[in-house]
This record gives structure tokens, C-alpha cells and sequence, in this order.
């Protein structure tokens, strides 16, 4: 199951991808397929153009009949463009005419069709709750189908053996998806702890080398104050990929990973939500959430540190000031990303700002950060060149 991918700032990828829309924009419409319309949307996409990908994708639709088999690839790449562009509606919108033409998702993925469509529809449904759950199912049930007539072909190539780990995953993620509506939406319902046990089950049965089935199973071990439970799936969700580098198809996308660090947390594996945050900085220093996270466990950290909750070895006693003027840095950072992303999330901005008043009365003064001086110039050079490609 797919999901919204990090873009940080990269010059030359944005050139590039402004080049490509450039060329296509230049050209005759009757000269340019529809296909050929796609893989440019789909290149400009990936090089962090997004607004730029949507002329190239709409136009490709324009060229085709919008009830047929034709248009899903069109279809599903304008859900994920509005996805990013985070026009829920439209998106939503999008994927639900694809999922009108593939009712049952039969038709192939080189085609356009398949599971992604009900997956994503689970993921932006406005009911949420059984709604969720029966996209979520629906999705389910053609990715068994698939992996059925692939084991059942016999063939044992590389190529297939890949997909079927693949499709595997998504299944597995899936079910996830409708233990955590039943931990959410649907915690009301009477058999909604059974349900959970019952899927969490299959999805670590299914795909048990893959992380995100432990880290949900730890989320329900959370809830049910089974803390031991929950350390134990964690450990083992993160060794499955802490020591893979980051383009390794093994390793949780970022925002699962996000959620890792808040469960980490609260099971008070500190050291390994840290170290997940520190991960997630180096792939994206742009993240609101990942530095507040980054703050708020070290501040915890230091509190324990200070109240001989933890045990430091050859310490001096002053470690918990060490992780206490760490944790002052990432929250100033998280400040000011806050404020420079007009940022949503009010209590997220308020549990900051009450965290550095404690931080500041016990550390004095309001330490400077250099870092956040030297996030200027990456932000400036960003919106520089954001306006550029904007007037262009």
C-alpha cells in the first residue's frame, strides 16, 4: 500500500523534471500519446514537480474514453498526484472512478487495474470506519487471488518470487489497515478485540518477514496494557530492517516509521525511538512531527535519566542535562518548521511550546540553535526555487 513519499529539496532533480514538462508542453497534442503523457506525469511526479504533473496527467485522460478500460492508468496516476498535492477530495474522486471500471480489480496491473485503488480508497475514505473496512477487504481479496494464481503458475524465477513478496506485504498491510479501523472507528463494537486478534494473527502469519505486521500487533499489545507483549514485537519489527540502508524495499515507509517512534515511546524504549527519529531526520529534515517527536522522547529521557529511572554507566550524573538541552535543539527545530509550514496540528505546537518553557526554566536562557540557522538556507534556497519553477 502506497503512501505519500517524502520529496525533499533537490535542484537538479527539479530541473530535470521541469525540463520534462517543459518538452512535452512544447509539443502538438496530436504528437504525443496518451502512454507517453503518463510517463512524463509520472517522471515530473517523481523529480518533485507535482503541480506540474497535473496538466501532463489531465491531458493524457482528455485523450481517452473516461469509462473504459483505458483511462485507469490516467485514473490511479491523477489519485496519487492529488494525494500529494493533499486534495483528498479529488483524489478520492479519482480512484473511485477507476474502482467503478475494475469492480472486482481483475483486471491487470500492467493495465491499470488490480488491488492499489480499493487500498487507497480504504486509506482516504470520508466515512471511515466500515466503509474503510470494506475497501480495505475488497483489497484483500484481490491480492489473495493474485498470489494464488502466482503460486499456482509453479514458476520459481526471481521476477515472481519478488512479486509475490510484494503483493504478500501489501495483503498483510491491509489487514493491518482494518485492525487499526477496529482499534479506532469501530473500537465500539462488541467482537472488535476479537476481530483485531483474528487479523493481526493472519498478517504476522502471512508476511511474518516484514515489519509492519509486529508494529501493529505491538500497537494492540499497547492497548491492552501488555507492555512486555508490545516490547517484544517491537524488537523484533525493528530488526527486520534497522540495519538495511534506506532504499532496501524491506524498510517501513516513513510515515509507518513515524509510528514506530510513537510506540517506541510509549512502551519506554526511548533509545530505539531516538535513534528511529534520528534515521528519519537524515531522509527528511523537513518533517514538523519527526523533530517534535525527536524532543519530546529526549526530554522524557533526561526526566528519567534524572530521577534514576535509568541507569547510566560511568555516568557523572549530569546526563540527563546532555539529553535535555538535546532535546531543547529539536524542539526549537520543530518550532520553527511549525511556523514556517503554517502547520495544522495546534496541540502538537502547544505540547512544544510547554515542553521548552520546562526546558528553559531548568537550563536557563533560550539556547540559540545554530541548526535552525542553517535550516534557513536550505528553506530559502527551496522557496527560491519553488517560485522560479511557479512563475514559470
Amino acid at each position: 500500500m502506497k503512501t505519500k513519499p517524502s520529496r525533499k529539496n533537490d535542484k537538479k532533480a527539479r530541473k530535470r523534471g521541469k525540463s520534462a514538462l517543459n518538452r512535452v508542453a512544447a509539443s502538438p497534442s496530436k504528437s504525443v500519446s496518451p502512454a507517453e503523457l503518463l510517463v512524463q506525469a509520472a517522471f515530473v511526479l517523481q523529480q518533485g514537480n507535482i503541480e506540474g504533473s497535473v496538466p501532463l496527467a489531465k491531458r493524457a485522460l482528455s485523450l481517452l474514453p473516461s469509462d473504459s478500460e483505458e483511462a485507469l492508468p490516467a485514473l490511479n496516476l491523477l489519485g496519487e498526484i492529488h494525494v500529494e498535492l493533499g486534495d483528498i477530495d479529488a483524489a478520492r474522486r479519482y480512484f473511485a472512478q477507476a474502482a467503478a471500471i475494475d469492480e472486482d480489480g481483475k483486471i491487470s496491473e500492467d493495465l491499470g487495474g488490480g488491488a492499489e485503488k480499493f487500498l487507497w480508497l480504504a486509506q482516504l475514505s470520508e466515512e471511515g470506519g466500515q466503509d474503510s473496512v470494506d475497501w480495505f477487504e475488497k483489497g484483500a481479496l484481490c491480492l489473495r487471488i493474485q498470489i494464488q494464481a502466482l503460486l499456482d503458475s509453479k514458476k520459481t524465477d526471481a521476477d515472481t518470487e519478488a512479486t509475490i513478496a510484494e503483493k504478500t506485504r501489501k495483503l498483510a498491510v491491509a489487514l493491518c489497515g482494518v485492525v487499526e479501523v477496529y482499534m479506532t472507528d469501530l473500537s465500539w463494537e462488541d467482537e472488535a478485540e476479537q476481530k483485531c486478534e483474528a487479523l493481526i494473527t493472519e498478517a504476522t502469519m502471512v508476511a511474518p518477514g516484514f515489519a509492519e505486521p509486529w508494529q501493529t500487533l505491538a500497537s494492540v499489545r499497547i492497548s491492552q496494557q501488555k507492555m512486555e507483549d508490545a516490547k517484544a514485537a517491537l524488537t523484533r519489527s525493528l530488526e527486520l530492517w534497522k540495519d538495511l540502508p534506506p532504499e532496501d524495499p524491506s524498510v517501513p515507509d516513513f510515515p509507518t516509521r513515524v509510528s514506530l517512534a510513537r510506540l517506541l515511546m510509549e512502551a519506554d524504549m526511548d533509545v530505539e525511538a531516538i535513534e528511529v527519529l534520528e534515521r528519519l531526520v537524515g531522509e527528511d529534515d523537513s518533517s514538523v512531527e519527526v523533530w517534535y517527536l525527536g524532543g519530546w522522547g529526549l526530554y522524557m529521557m533526561g526526566e528519567k535519566q534524572r530521577n534514576g529511572e535509568v541507569k547510566i554507566e560511568n555516568g557523572d550524573g549530569e546526563s540527563w542535562k546532555v539529553s535535555w538541552i538535546s532535546s531543547r535543539q529539536w524542539l526549537q527545530h520543530s518550532q520553527r518548521l511549525f511556523e514556517q509550514q503554517d502547520y495544522q496540528d495546534e496541540r502538537l505546537g502547544e505540547h512544544a511550546e510547554e515542553l521548552l518553557k520546562t526546558l528553559n526554566a531548568e537550563l536557563g536562557g533560550t539556547s540559540a540553535d545554530a541548526e535552525l540557522e542553517d535550516g534557513d538556507e536550505w528553506e530559502d534556497e527551496g522557496s527560491d526555487e519553488d517560485e522560479e519553477m511557479a512563475g514559470s
